[in-house]
């Protein structure tokens, strides 16, 4: 029995290892396929489009982040009833947490998984040069297991055939199609990177415009060929989806086009450790429902949609309240932006936000911060305690406080050094830092424990 998996890796970033991706899995989708999507990496935006694409949660392999039983477990996870499932890789194919090592690396996912690779190439002013850049991804290392490329922005048809025979003669793998680069199929970006496809609304004419350009140039039977590999081997008892404990506490999860990113894993880990996910929209100005136990506001763009979240007031009053009632809360990057006084955007126009953090974020026109962190709990943090977490930063704002001796609730190591980031007041452990749950399992079961306190303490008030 075998399966099909393949890794879409890319020789660099921005080689077009996005679009094609989507690109094949609506191709595969046009070809009565279940196609799964993964990232490899802690990316929120390109998943979005994965889960568009095909219809199934799209999910992050980050071997950073987790261990490697874990990697196999959320691809085990993931890919069930799938025909066929496509991991997009990140940045260049070795490219990862360190310049010395793979870990982290699309590299690193491939062999994890025992997954094929196709190489993206962009072949724009290059003909048989192309042939000496898959070489030299050949020979890097033995580990991966590149078995075709795909010609990106090529010129015509038969500035491909120039591209396909100098590699297929030099480095014995086959070149299974192409895009042109005058294609206008370049997807939209901003600040953050890809625009979410939560905001693009109806997606389904470009998705299957750009099917048909994939089908017209790209062998889609030869690679569900290479995509063929045996079985993968998983560790059943260390899965993260397996056991699932009963009900006890009712966690509340801001979910719309302002707070987006969540891993599928963090909350299906919560679920499994006895959290039942309400969701509300501070966007559409709903309020917290009165009888949750937790609240979680993850990352994504309130910047955005700032003017709007400021005369929100039912869903601002509403999330000040059960904080200052003492609601175990996590808020993270766009969620933590939410909690201070104001968001101040590049126009220097102000808003006001849900003021229970003191102090004001400002958005800048340059990164303020971008790579992994290992986090460790500050000021009694209740969800780390003494715990080391793993998760990342990527946010173009700053946080000023309002007071001198800031209750940090992180010391986060990143390649830059230590330093302290985010806030701790009343129960809400906030900052920019996005956490992978599937790093330290333990803290869901310090925020639930907290969750049943709360629970306790409420129903006493009552």
């Amino acid at each position: 029995m075998t399966e099909r998996r393949i890794v879409i890796a890319g020789t660099g970033s921005g080689v077009g290892k996005t679009t094609l991706t989507i690109g094949l899995m609506s191709a595969l989708k046009k070809s009565s396929l279940t196609v799964q999507g993964f990232k490899c990496g802690p990316d929120y935006i390109d998943p979005s489009y994965h889960s568009a694409v095909t219809n199934r949660a799209s999910r992050n392999l980050d071997s950073w982040m987790l261990t490697h039983d874990s990697v196999l477990d959320i691809f085990a996870h993931g890919s069930q009833c799938a025909d066929i499932s496509i991991i997009e890789g990140v940045m260049g194919f070795f490219d990862g947490k360190s310049p010395e090592t793979n870990e982290g690396s699309t590299a690193e996912i491939s062999m994890i998984t025992k997954s094929p690779v196709l190489l993206v190439v962009n072949c724009e002013s290059m003909a048989r040069s192309a042939a000496a850049i898959v070489k030299g991804f050949q020979l890097f290392d033995e580990g991966p297991n590149i078995v075709g490329v795909i010609a990106n922005k090529v010129g015509s048809e038969g500035h491909f055939q120039l591209v396909k025979k100098a590699i297929e003669q030099e480095c014995h793998i086959p070149v299974i199609g192409y895009l042109k680069r005058e294609l206008e199929i370049e997807i939209p970006e901003r600040h953050l990177g890809l625009i979410p496809s939560i905001e693009r609304g109806e997606l389904d004419p470009f998705f299957d415009q750009l099917g048909e350009l994939v089908l017209e140039t790209i062998n889609i039977d030869k690679l569900l060929e290479l995509a063929t590999a045996e079985p993968l081997m998983v560790k059943n008892e260390s899965s993260f989806f397996n056991t699932k404990k009963e009900t006890v506490v009712k966690i509340a999860v801001a979910k719309d086009q302002a707070f987006n990113f969540y891993y599928p894993e963090n909350l299906e880990i919560l679920e499994a450790n006895g959290a039942e996910i309400v969701y509300f929209s501070p966007l559409e100005d709903e309020e917290v429902p009165e009888d949750v136990d937790g609240l979680y506001l993850g990352g994504g763009f309130p910047e955005e949609f700032a003017q709007v979240l400021e005369g929100n007031s039912l869903a601002k009053r509403s999330v000040r309240r059960l904080i200052e009632r003492g609601i175990p809360t996590l808020a993270e990057c766009g969620g933590f932006m939410y909690l201070t006084e104001s968001i101040e955007t590049t126009e220097k126009k102000k808003y006001k936000m849900v003021g229970v953090i003191p102090g004001s974020v400002q958005m800048q026109a340059n990164l303020a911060a971008l790579g992994y962190r290992e986090i460790t709990g500050q000021n009694d943090n209740f969800l780390l305690n003494s715990l080391t977490a793993r998760g990342h930063e990527f946010h173009y704002s700053s946080f000023q406080s309002a007071v001198k001796d800031v209750p940090y609730a992180y010391e986060t190591k990143g390649m830059r050094g230590v330093s302290k980031e985010g806030y701790i007041i009343h129960q809400v452990v906030a900052g920019y830092t996005h956490f992978h749950f599937g790093s330290c399992p333990k803290m869901v079961e310090n925020w639930i424990e907290k969750c049943v306190e709360f629970k306790l303490i409420r129903g006493l008030t009552r």
